[in-house]
């Protein structure tokens, strides 16, 4: 956000470190906080001098004492105010700042003046401090990623930009070091520390062939991976866009405050201007110039809106970094205040409930060989990305296979249709052989178990039984579902089999469980509950769940396992693949949005009360700065609570 558009926020400091874009911490302190803590001690000794009597404190010494501390502390505010004016912005913090420490300076109230100035500027060094210790957890996440790679080529290693590296390339990692770029693991293991991508602080031990990530710490030896993806397609790559644009994109509470802001400020400024003028018309010889100039000065001072405009970007940079913290990330504060709304969440089985790691538990070959059945079906499963159809193909080591699936064609929520040399091969679900009108077992339809049927030349030759586990903990996040007020129905929607989705919906808990689904029929069921007026969430991680999440009020991705598809598409994105996030995303919403009213409320209410007493005279510039810092500084204390906070689903 540039420096003007913040102003115009009334969210912006002035940078007193500027000068010196390089400083280290201790610099920042010197420059922040050093001139502040000079021109405080100067104002005392000015006060203890004045209230004495000092002899030598006489006119017109006062007043230039007190007028090189208000240069000092008050400059940059008085220089960024004339800037503004010039380009035609009056109503703004800085202008009202001006005007009301100036007009204390006419009166003669020297040491209000300074005060009010070096009270405002020391409460937005504090608000400084607050935002940055808000975005920490954000700013630590953009330095995850890596300038330089060792890549192998032709037995020679060179070092690149992981830019410069290509699909397919072999790269090295030592140990200590973040893996560059996504890529299948080629060495025999290893271990690495996901935590920058998941949030997960146990180490993750990988076997040969298994995804790792960009981002990733590679822990114990050297070692390989081909690079599976260009460096600007990787997760970690994708997962830093998602948290730059966050930032940028207001919630509607955001954007109503800032708009009220706007409004609110020009109306106190003429308010102001009438509580000098309007009393003259009525008091007529009664009229006191000076103390009516004070009581608007006083207004001015107490209607800075800077604990409203600063507290609730404060509140959602803190709920976003608390949820990235969690390895949860919101696309944007606008979803935080969506998510509070949900009263219903709608989740897919594979890869969201269960792990998405199938293995083949049983081949059943009717007249046909089945060593050649399992052959077949790998063959065409191979052109399919689905985690069923890679346990197959892992299961069978086609690796050296003659044959070749050709006219490949991949029927969604059905299976796969292909031709393998002589045999025409068709392998999915049951209502794939019904769609093609061959016969099969029917008692097939009531099994408990992940089946894939097969037909070779219309004929019905068998099957393949699939499992599939829970994750860890698919039941504790039913159950924290269940424990939020606001969360009044749990759904599972799936592809799979209805006594299969049954079977895992009594497990858990689930309140509705509907299976057999194509991907036009989730959208269906989706659309279903948001006509009857629910809030909906859904959370899905394969390419068939896009559509669904991109209707869904909330929009929910498993970020590991996930599909780019799902990913790009999602409001939220759960890094660490748990179910039990969803949960946590929800509290953390809440919490977030809970605080940030309590903020307006307690900013709009102690305002209109000093404002009250300001005009009525029972309010001196003193009360009137301590009122404005100590309401801003509460309102901060209380934003950044939610960084603190325990976020356990």
């Amino acid at each position: 956000m540039s420096e003007e558009s913040k102003c115009e926020d009334g969210a912006c400091a002035i940078d007193y470190t500027k000068d010196n874009p390089k400083s280290t911490k201790t610099t920042v302190f010197n420059k922040s906080y050093l001139t502040p803590v000079i021109c405080f001690f100067l104002l005392m000794v000015g006060i203890v001098f004045d209230f004495y009597e000092i002899p030598f404190f006489k006119a017109p010494i006062p007043i230039i004492w007190f007028g090189i501390i208000y240069i000092l502390i008050g400059g940059p505010v008085l220089l960024k105010a004339a800037k503004l004016m010039i380009k035609g912005a009056i109503y703004n913090e800085f202008v009202l700042m001006s005007v009301a420490t100036i007009g204390a300076f006419l009166i003669g109230s020297y040491e209000e003046g300074v005060a009010v100035m070096l009270f405002y500027v020391v409460g937005e060094l504090f608000q400084d401090a607050a935002v940055n210790k808000a975005k920490r957890s954000i700013e630590a996440l953009l330095k995850v990623q890596v300038e330089e790679v060792i890549v192998l080529e032709n037995d020679n290693a060179t070092v690149k930009h992981p830019r410069e590296v290509e699909v397919g390339q072999i790269i090295q990692t030592k140990p200590g070091e973040k893996i560059a770029l996504d890529g299948e693991l080629i060495s025999n293991d290893a271990v690495l520390n996901t935590a920058a991508l998941t949030g997960e602080s146990t180490p993750d031990t990988k076997i040969k062939g298994d995804k790792v990530l960009a981002g990733m710490i590679n822990l114990t030896k050297v070692i390989e991976i081909r690079v599976t993806s260009k460096f600007e397609d990787t997760k970690l790559s994708k997962i830093l866009k998602f948290v730059q644009e966050a930032v940028g994109r207001k919630a509607k509470t955001q954007l109503l405050v800032s708009r009220l802001a706007k409004i609110y400020t020009p109306i106190v400024f003429w308010l102001a201007i009438g509580l000098v003028v309007i009393p003259y018309f009525f008091l007529g010889d009664a009229y006191v110039f000076q103390m009516w100039f004070q009581r608007a000065l006083i207004f001015l001072v107490i209607s800075c809106p800077c604990a409203l405009v600063i507290s609730i970007p404060l509140g959602y940079f803190g709920g976003i970094g608390a949820a990235s913290h969690n390895g949860i990330l919101f696309k944007g504060s606008n979803f935080i205040d969506l998510m509070t709304k949900v009263d219903t969440v709608v989740m897919d089985k594979t890869g969201t409930l269960t792990k998405g790691v199938f293995e083949v538990q049983e081949i059943v070959a009717l007249n046909f060989e089945k060593e050649l059945l399992l052959e077949l079906t790998a063959v065409l499963e191979a052109n399919s990305t689905h985690p069923i159809a890679e346990a197959i193909v892992k299961h069978a080591k086609i690796n050296k296979t003659a044959f070749k699936a050709t006219n490949v064609e991949e029927i969604a929520g059905y299976g796969l249709k292909g031709q393998i040399g002589e045999y025409e091969v068709l392998a999915g679900n049951t209502k794939l052989l019904e769609k093609f009108n061959v016969p099969y077992d029917e008692k097939l339809n009531s099994s408990t178990e992940t089946i894939v049927v097969i037909a070779i030349n219309k004929i019905f030759t068998g099957y393949i039984t699939i499992a599939d586990t829970l994750k860890n903990d698919a039941k504790k996040a039913i159950m924290a579902l269940h424990n939020i007020k606001n969360i009044t129905k749990v759904v599972m929607l799936s592809g799979d089999k209805q006594a299969v989705v049954d079977k895992i919906a009594k497990q858990l808990g689930i309140d509705e469980a509907i299976g057999e689904l194509l991907p036009e029929d989730k959208i269906k069921e989706v659309e279903k509950l948001k006509a009857a007026g629910r809030t909906v969430a859904f959370v899905g991680d394969g390419i068939n769940d896009a559509p669904v999440i991109t209707i869904a009020d909330v929009g929910m991705a498993m970020g590991g396992l996930g599909s780019d598809a799902a990913i790009e598409t999602a409001d939220v994105v759960i890094q660490t693949d748990q179910p039990s996030k969803i949960a946590t995303a929800i509290k953390i919403s809440n919490s977030t949005t809970k605080i940030i009213w309590q903020n307006i409320a307690l900013a709009l209410g102690v305002k209109i009360l000093v404002l009250i007493l300001g005009a009525f005279g029972m309010a001196t510039l003193w009360e009137a700065v301590i009122a404005d810092v100590g309401v801003a500084l509460l309102a901060i204390l209380n934003a950044v609570r939610i960084q603190r906070m325990e976020w356990k689903s």
